[in-house]
């Protein structure tokens, strides 16, 4: 049940031109270093560019703010540069994804410290999650008809308006395309628990929706 990312074209695009303009890059030094910087560059381009616009989506989502995002994935982009030799393979868009969720967070709490305070506790939220079953949400169901049929505008302040935890895995699943297994991992949490969430943050994007004029 995909959703809209947030961004219109032409913002994405200048977003993603001014943070391929602004990538990490680094003058070597003797031949050998400048080989491997160059090596390492070149992995960059392959494993972070592509991804750029579901790493601004993500940022975006998180801190709520266009500006905001861009700073947090110029960031979370000379993570992944400096970490780069590190990168064993698998799912690049993953792997990015998880440095700009971290560094989104990373970044409010200096930024914004007071916006970082939890909406409810993390157990409690997950105990409403449970009342919901951790049996996979239906992606074809009657909330996500809702949901799909719903007014741009008015999906993305209901989306906002979710407990982070929730909006995080919302995102991340439904916008980012994420597998649960991916998203589990991210947030090191069990699988059940990444579908309860996502349950429940479709349950209450759908009544939301539902209560909209």
């Amino acid at each position: 049940m995909p959703v809209s990312g947030g961004f219109a074209p032409a913002r994405q695009a200048k977003s993603l031109s001014h943070l391929e303009a602004a990538r990490p890059v680094r003058s070597g030094g003797d031949h050998g270093a400048a080989l491997s910087e160059r090596a390492q560059a070149e992995r960059f381009n392959q494993v972070v560019l592509p991804h750029l616009g579901d790493a601004l989506a993500l940022a975006r989502w998180l801190t709520g703010n266009a500006a905001d995002a861009e700073d947090v994935v110029q960031d979370a982009c000379i993570k992944a540069h400096a970490g780069m030799s590190g990168y064993a393979g698998g799912n690049a868009r993953a792997w990015l994804l998880t440095i700009v969720r971290n560094t989104s967070y990373t970044w409010m709490a200096r930024n914004r410290p007071r916006a970082m305070m939890a909406v409810g506790d993390l157990g409690d939220l997950d105990d409403m999650a449970a009342a919901h079953g951790t049996s996979l949400p239906d992606e074809d169901g009657p909330e996500a008809s809702l949901i799909a049929r719903a007014d741009t505008a008015a999906l993305e302040a209901a989306i906002a308006a979710l407990p982070q935890p929730f909006r995080e895995t919302l995102v991340l699943r439904d916008i980012n395309g994420l597998s649960y297994r991916e998203i589990a991992a991210m947030l090191d949490v069990p699988i059940g628990t990444v579908m309860s969430r996502l349950a429940r943050a479709r349950g209450l994007l759908a009544s939301e929706l539902g209560r909209a004029p």
